[in-house]
């Protein structure tokens, strides 16, 4: 007799994070307060975890869980939903076996013997669209295809073979001006490895430059940044031990004796243009932005004072305190013969999720957008800007026993100035255990949703996501990057 599907009661499936495991589709959601403004008109792409069955150890953590894509298509006042499951290697084997068949997080050495060998990557954390693709992303594994309008798997992607490496990070940047995806690998040549991998994806999705070099140990990077001429990846002292995982251990440990190491190298950079920082025991999950002044380098980061993934223990098994993360500025003097780096904090509260114009990224930019919430994340979560020229944080509050997951931007027109747009938000009413859609004016978020669209079903949790302007998706290239060609073409700077 079959055992029954029954979840444990542990804290990462209580309440908001209980499990969803639907398939959603709903024409025409309703819109309960102000009207969808008729500019806004595209796709907003969402991505994140939602278990698929019970856990095979009876236990996991809120990173972990098959990945479900979300979609919001803007259609001339309308506004349609849809969820659907990826359904790569990993999703397709438990459903034929009905039961989980991997084990401890990323660690294959816990996994069912029936599936050893077998790709268990999760795709549950970004989506991003990109040379003609709508690609699902998570760092243990290749990009998952999906089909933009339907949001049904197609492939594994591995830009038709030219990418070697063994996993592509959740988190590329996207150059609009140049139409040019950037992304990169760590343990690149798998578990355990100190190899990076580093890749330029031109605007038709084709591999224009690969870099390799070697990590100072066998890393978890899980976010970089990159400007108009350099890229920085940073390496917090988070280490994979091969003889760890081999004995059913964490994927990760933290090592909080060893300092932050940071790489710094061109965007068309050789191995022996890497040039490496050394600072202070500190670890950030998500960058904000990167940008060039003179010969200074500026990254924008939550960084947090210890560790940001507590459940990652020490070499000897202690987990850490949770540390509240900062918006803060770490400035690399690339003229300098130091190693060293400064580092100032940039918001007065604490925050996490930064995203910025998505057309300012790699430039100098003004306008920040993050989710802000108390020092020990008690009383919800809210919407924050952060004017980086005058330092003024604004905020926008969704009511009592609400919270918000990561804002995304959308440019009012591709030729807007720069935070000129609304910000798409999904809100969680824990009470109801349901979402809204917030529409934000994203230069007056305090003045609250100019249209907030009510969901009859609830949005589990998703980590990262994008806007996709209607123009990109019929084109096949984004509206700005083309805005940009044609006065290339003409001789002046757009």
């Amino acid at each position: 007799m079959a055992e029954p599907i029954r979840f444990p009661d542990i804290p990462v499936y209580a309440g908001w994070g209980a499990p969803v495991r639907l398939e959603s589709e709903l024409r025409d959601l309703e819109v309960v307060q102000g009207k969808v403004p008729e500019d806004l008109n595209g796709t907003l792409y969402r991505c994140g975890p939602d278990p698929q069955y019970p856990p095979m150890r009876g236990d996991s953590i809120f990173i972990d869980g098959e990945g479900i894509a979300s979609m919001f298509r803007f259609d001339h006042g309308h506004v349609d939903f849809r969820t659907r499951y990826i359904r790569n290697e990993r999703f397709t084997l438990q459903e034929k076996a009905r039961r989980s068949l991997f084990g401890r997080y990323r660690n294959r050495y816990t996994d069912d013997a029936s599936v050893a060998g077998k790709n268990r990557g999760t795709a549950n954390t970004n989506a991003i669209w990109h040379g003609g693709k709508l690609l699902i992303l998570k760092e243990d594994s290749l990009p998952w295809e999906v089909d933009p309008d339907t949001l049904e798997t197609i492939r594994e992607w591995d830009y038709d073979g030219a990418v070697k490496a063994v996993s592509m990070t959740a988190h590329p940047k996207l150059d609009l001006d140049t139409g040019e995806l950037l992304t990169f690998s760590y343990q690149a040549k798998g578990d355990a490895t100190t190899d990076v991998a580093f890749y330029v994806v031109d605007k038709h999705g084709k591999i224009a430059h690969e870099l390799w070099f070697n990590a100072p140990w066998a890393p978890m990077v899980h976010d970089f940044a990159v400007t108009e001429t350099h890229v920085v990846i940073p390496f917090f002292p988070f280490e994979t031990d091969l003889g760890v995982i081999k004995g059913g251990g964490p994927f990760y440990q933290w090592h909080p004796e060893r300092q932050t190491v940071v790489a710094v190298f061109p965007r068309r950079g050789r191995p022996d243009e890497v040039r490496w920082f050394r600072g202070p025991t500190t670890s950030a999950g998500h960058m904000m932005n990167a940008t060039m002044e003179g010969s200074k380098l500026h990254l924008d980061l939550c960084l947090y004072q210890g560790n940001c993934f507590p459940f990652f223990p020490t070499p000897e098994g202690k987990e850490t305190e949770p540390v509240p993360p900062f918006l803060s500025r770490m400035t690399f003097d690339l003229a300098s013969n130091s190693d060293g780096y400064e580092t100032k904090q940039l918001s007065p509260m604490p925050c996490e999720m930064p995203r910025t114009d998505d057309r300012y990224q790699g430039r100098a930019y003004r306008h920040g957008y993050m989710i802000c919430f108390g020092p020990d994340r008690a009383g919800g979560s809210m919407l924050g800007h952060l004017d980086h020229a005058s330092g003024k944080l604004k905020l926008w509050n969704p009511e009592e026993a609400s919270g918000i997951q990561e804002p995304c931007f959308a440019p009012r027109r591709p030729d807007a100035p720069e935070g000129d747009g609304y910000l798409l938000v999904l809100v969680n009413r824990i009470k109801e255990m349901r979402n809204d859609l917030a529409v934000l004016d994203a230069q007056k978020i305090e003045a609250g949703p100019v249209a907030l669209i009510r969901l009859p079903t609830r949005v589990r949790m998703t980590f990262h996501g994008m806007w996709v302007p209607a123009q990109a998706l019929e084109t096949g290239i984004y509206p700005v990057t083309a805005m940009h060609e044609a006065a290339a073409r003409a001789g002046v700077h757009a």
